[in-house]
């Protein structure tokens, strides 16, 4: 789930990077608008992601290799 998670993230970031330097909507462009309805689903399953990863702040990490 984390990973799935974080994959949204990051084509939830690269998205806003391409609209702040280029103008240019991927996820609208490549489902219909900014109003269609896949698009909607995109942007909120990009939205859950994110604050499913607020979570990822305040967990222990994991210490591998060591005893």
């Amino acid at each position: 789930m984390d990973r799935l998670a974080l994959v949204l993230v990051i084509i939830g970031a690269i998205n806003w990077g391409l609209i702040a330097l280029f103008r240019f909507d991927l996820v609208a462009n490549l489902f219909g608008g900014q109003d269609a309805v896949l698009s909607r689903i995109i942007y909120g399953l990009v939205g859950l992601a994110g604050l499913y990863c607020i979570s990822l702040l305040f967990r222990e990490r994991e210490r591998v290799g060591t005893k």
